[in-house]
């Protein structure tokens, strides 16, 4: 997946999941001892990523799901949604009408997990050392408003912004802005090694092998002063290379519940026909999958050429033949669930047509076929994503009009290949720092974003910063409907789907609707042996 003062009605209810598959055993499948759940997220130090779980430079799902355990954030996400609450914090408030200066006082007597306290400096030192590392592939772009962070006394932290900002709350509210104890995290650089230390809810044991985290065990953090009610003294976390294996663990009993990624061929068919003894929870999602490009490329950088993409790429059966009721076609940057969504796409080309997308690059006078590489990460969204490159070469290549091929890479390269421009066109995906539209645009249209793309629209960027002026969230909707016009227009990105949220857990296990949200967060703190 956290507004400054209005829960939005279409985020509100997004985590009201359907339950399936409820049979009756008397207990989780790990006994009494630690809950154990899987995933197939990959936490791994490489060449380019030594220090995967610093918070100044791990920006993952995953990693974020192993930070939300241990390391404390001023503000946090509460149930269900809506706008952000004091976490670390007594209270925190914008102090001017501008949404320009903010202001936080730490609870009293926060300790880090060792003993030692937590002060506003330590508020100061964790924010600054993110913006000072500014790691390539860190999350140092969701604090990089803040001009100066002062502080006052042992408790009270004044965030002043280069400007206005109403979403900052919810920034303050990701992992980006967790705080670390300055003797184990180095203020120029970032920590080595797969540990995390903080004041969160958990402590966190990793076990690594070749280079890669295979499994955590959580530990209640007895020092913890928060809004979290902890229910669970041991939490473990399974890392599986892929979903079948994952799949395996759960009908084998060796782990209580399975978060992302679930098999899609799974979920379709526990919604048909429900397991004995393990229930299935199923939530609308707010990732997204997209295709990418280099504006500046010779094969895409005229927009006749991406225009034509997007006119020829059918998302419905996309959705159907590799993923079937598991995502839905998306024909905006914002998905469905977000306040501003608009199918600004569809509005803009309609269905598929080759004659269409003809007509746009004769009037262009490009020459046919457009010849292209679709570029893909083979081993980080999961087994179907091959399968989906696989369709779209067919769609494109079908109409005549394009030569494509396909290429698949380990996400150890595939990140940093992308980032340098090595891609004309490539496929990621979006998990959302927070459920407002602002991180569904400003991270993709923005000056140095996320994707590293030279596209560069005054007016979207414009925009952006017009709306974060904008307290009431839902009073934004105006300025964000025009800016999925201007990117169904330009196309520097082309979305595909929207994803569900599937979890799968044995009967016993109690809290799995709060567990995981939307945006894939996880919160293992929710997570209880019986009834609530």
């Amino acid at each position: 997946m956290k507004r400054k003062t209005l829960v939005l009605p279409a985020v509100a209810g997004l985590l009201a999941p359907v339950l399936a598959g409820c049979g009756a055993t008397d207990g989780g499948s790990t006994g009494s001892g630690a809950i154990v759940v899987g995933t197939t997220d990959r936490i791994a130090a490489s060449a380019g990523a030594p220090a995967p779980l610093d918070p100044a430079v791990g920006y993952e799902a995953g990693v974020w799901n192993v930070l939300r355990q241990t390391v404390q954030t001023l503000m946090a996400t509460p149930r269900g949604g809506g706008r952000p609450v004091p976490e670390a914090a007594e209270s925190c408030a914008f102090t001017d009408r501008e949404s320009e200066s903010y202001r936080c006082t730490l609870r009293a007597g926060l300790t880090f997990s060792d003993g030692g306290s937590v002060t506003a400096d330590d508020v100061k030192y964790s924010i600054d050392r993110v913006l000072r590392i500014k790691s390539a592939n860190g999350p140092a772009a969701l604090l990089d408003n803040i001009d100066t962070v002062e502080t006052s006394g042992t408790r009270e932290v004044v965030f002043h912004l280069k400007t206005p900002d109403a979403t900052f709350p919810y920034k303050l509210a990701t992992p980006a802005a967790g705080i670390v104890p300055r003797d184990q995290y180095p203020a120029n650089s970032a920590r080595s090694g797969f540990q995390v230390d903080g004041s969160g809810p958990y402590t966190m044991k990793p076990e690594v092998k070749s280079g890669r985290v295979v499994k955590i065990a959580f530990t209640r953090n007895p020092h913890y002063r928060g809004s979290y009610e902890v229910r669970s003294d041991d939490v473990e976390l399974d890392l599986f290379a892929d979903a079948t294996a994952m799949g395996r663990a759960l009908d084998d009993k060796k782990i209580d519940m399975m978060a992302r990624t679930i098999d899609s061929d799974r979920a379709r068919r526990m919604l048909e026909k429900p397991e004995d003894g393990i229930g299935l929870t199923e939530m609308p999602g707010l990732a997204i999958s997209y295709l990418g490009f280099d504006t500046e490329d010779p094969a895409v950088g005229n927009k006749a050429v991406r225009q034509a993409i997007a006119q020829v790429v059918d998302r419905g059966r996309i959705a159907s033949q590799v993923y079937g009721t598991t995502v839905e076609p998306l024909y905006s940057l914002i998905p469905a669930g977000i306040t501003a969504h608009a199918n600004a796409f569809y509005s803009t080309y309609g269905e598929p047509s080759t004659d269409k997308a003809a007509a746009l690059l004769r009037k262009a006078k490009v020459r046919t076929p457009v010849r292209f590489t679709l570029h893909y990460t083979d081993d980080h969204y999961g087994r179907d994503t091959a399968t989906e490159f696989e369709t779209l070469k067919k769609q494109l290549n079908d109409t005549g009009l394009f030569d494509v091929t396909t290429e698949g890479t380990p996400w150890a390269r595939y990140r940093p290949a992308e980032l340098r421009g090595d891609y004309a066109v490539y496929g990621m995906g979006w998990f959302p720092d927070f459920p407002d539209p602002d991180n569904y645009t400003a991270p993709f249209l923005g000056r140095d974003n996320f994707l590293g793309s030279p596209y560069a629209s005054t007016e979207a960027r414009g925009l952006i910063a017009d709306s974060r002026r904008t307290a009431d969230r839902g009073g934004v909707a105006p300025a964000f409907e025009r800016l999925q016009d201007i990117v169904a227009r330009d196309v520097p990105v082309l979305p595909i789907w929207q994803g569900k949220q599937y979890v799968a857990a044995v009967d016993g296990l109690s809290g799995v609707e709060w567990a995981v949200d939307s945006s894939a967060d996880l919160h293992l703190w929710e997570l209880g042996r019986g009834t609530d």
